[in-house]
């Protein structure tokens, strides 16, 4: 609900704060005084167009400023959580609109600096404002349609609807990607086909290029290989003065010493194992010496498989790691793209069990909102009635859904409520109806009905009195102040029948300050509410018999209170 609402340098409003309660408000006043100036302020918090012309002569900025406590749940609460405007657990709701001749207008949502667009978000959320202004959340077919289902308590119905529809959209999307990657396989397999021969062919193993690598350096340098071998095989043992030959002289003088000083045994025992590693070291060499390749035709081999995986590394993805986990990526998706027609067989099947199970279900949707159709325009007729439209007919009517295969995401049906103010006339959709004060109350007679249902917090009825008087006065002053066991409800009035049913007075006043004029508005205490319920039935002249209708007037509102 509006807790406060500050206004600032609009229209003839120099600045005033207006504090709220729950329940029905009125606001009266004397013609011209600025009433709707409220309205059309609160109509800039949900989005309505600006004008420079709205801010006060002389000043340089208009500013609207209202508090809201909103339901912690629901359709308002979660979209402004959406766009990061309320916290998890807050239910307070500040909205700050200003309005600059410099043509910079801006917009905070508790505290945030917003685009215009999420407050018009806002509209039929936050605020229903029925008169001559644009945010009227009924006059939209979805709006019709939510209003429908929750006065026929279609809620289960529908969302067991939905859940199977999405997740027929989402088998419709599968398909249509199998399809999609059916058509392109050909070519798509083809490319793969080749990289799979050429990978195979290629017999690539895990770091084949580093030993190729290490292959070509011994191939390009085989001479001067052997030929070092060969000088080193020749030094340790082929010639009569070869390490070998001394060391054995060595150790042949080592044990001569020995027998003689046998304390030299550890260390005599050197020149044997020195022997042992030269040997070994010898027999290493000749088998080099020995293997060492001189085929120039395998350093040709070697090089071709070398540029052959070099160009394989630059092709899929620059080592041999990514060649092999290529061939692997290569073999899954040919099998990926051999089950991709037995995939569309199985999602067609599927489709159509979905496609079975959700057209039944938008029946049972259907027929229930024929049921609830009939109920309802019952129902709204007899409000009209009452609000002294009698020759007034209302008609819900239920089309075809015009979305892909005659189901959309609310089901199968797409409503229209129409409307024939007189007779003779065509039923138009409510959104053509002329009159705004004619508008109002059909609105008003909607709001009765739906009022169990509907989760606007806050409705405001600019005009609804027009054309009314006497009893039918005092039956929508009885509608409005039962809508505000649901809603917070604000009313602009010229009936004291209306205004007596309210449980909060705002008095709109004009007068002239400093040569300027200025409107003002006040809350009525309950003997200023008498006076001006007396002034609302006697205009200029206010007897004792007019003060007593109006207290009597008053008393009776306050008792069916």
């Amino acid at each position: 609900m509006l807790t406060e609402l500050r206004i600032s340098s609009f229209a003839v409003i120099d600045g005033l704060t207006l504090e709220c309660a729950a329940g029905f408000h009125v606001l009266t006043g004397e013609t011209g005084a600025g009433k709707s100036i409220l309205v059309d302020a609160l109509a800039l918090l949900v989005g309505g167009r600006a004008s420079i012309d709205q801010i006060r002569t002389g000043a340089e900025e208009a500013v609207i400023e209202a508090a809201f406590t909103i339901p912690v749940s629901g359709p308002l609460a979660d979209g402004l959580r959406q766009n990061g405007l309320l916290g998890e657990a807050e239910t307070d709701l500040i909205i700050r609109r200003i309005l600059s001749r410099s043509g910079r207008n801006r917009v905070y949502v508790n505290g945030h600096l917003t685009p215009l667009h999420a407050l018009q978000d806002l509209a039929g959320t936050l605020i229903d404002i029925h008169g001559q202004h644009e945010q009227q959340s009924l006059l939209s077919a979805q709006a019709q349609l939510d209003a429908l289902d929750a006065f026929g308590h279609l809620k289960g119905a529908r969302a067991a609807y939905a859940e199977v529809y999405r997740r027929w959209q989402a088998r419709q999307r599968e398909l249509q990607d199998t399809l999609q990657a059916a058509a392109e396989r050909q070519a798509r397999e083809d490319l793969l086909r080749f990289q799979h021969r050429e990978l195979e062919e290629a017999e690539v193993r895990p770091g084949e290029d580093e030993a190729l690598a290490r292959e070509r350096q011994r191939l390009a340098h085989v001479r001067r290989l052997a030929e070092l071998a060969d000088q080193s095989y020749e030094r340790l043992y082929g010639s009569d003065q070869s390490m070998l030959s001394d060391l054995g002289a060595i150790s042949a003088g080592l044990k001569e010493i020995r027998s003689i000083d046998p304390d030299i045994a550890e260390w005599a025992a050197l020149s044997e194992e020195a022997a042992v590693h030269l040997q070994e070291l010898t027999a290493r060499l000749r088998d080099y010496r020995d293997g060492l390749d001189q085929d120039p035709e395998r350093l040709a081999r070697v090089e071709e498989r070398v540029d052959r995986l070099l160009r394989l590394k630059k092709k899929y993805g620059g080592s041999l790691d990514s060649v092999l986990a290529r061939a692997r990526e290569v073999q899954e998706e040919i099998n990926a793209l051999a089950t991709a027609e037995s995939r569309a067989v199985e999602l067609r099947e599927s489709l159509d069990r979905a496609r079975a199970e959700l057209e039944a279900l938008a029946l049972r949707l259907s027929e229930g909102r024929r049921r609830a159709a009939a109920k309802l325009e019952a129902k709204i007729s007899e409000e009209l009635a009452a609000l002294r439209m009698e020759r007034t007919k209302f008609e819900i009517a239920i089309l075809r859904e015009t979305g892909e295969a005659g189901l959309g995401p609310t089901g199968a049906d797409r409503v229209d409520y129409r409307l024939s103010a007189n007779p003779g006339e065509p039923l138009l959709p409510l959104a053509r109806v002329a009159s705004g004060g004619e508008l109002s109350r059909v609105m008003l007679a909607l709001k009765t009905v739906l009022a169990e249902g509907d989760r606007v917090p806050v409705l405001i009825f600019d005009e609804v009195d027009a054309g009314v008087g006497g009893a039918v006065a005092a039956v929508m002053g009885r509608r409005l102040k039962a809508l505000a066991d649901y809603h917070q409800v604000f009313c602009v009035t010229h009936l004291p029948q209306i205004a007596a049913q309210a449980g909060t007075h705002f008095l709109v006043e004009k007068e002239v300050l400093k040569r300027r004029t200025v409107t003002r508005i006040r809350r009525l205490a309950p003997g200023e509410r008498r006076e001006e319920v007396a002034r609302m039935l006697g205009g200029l002249s206010i007897t004792k018999a007019v003060r007593e209708t109006a207290a009597e007037m008053l008393g009776e509102s306050a008792r069916e209170r």
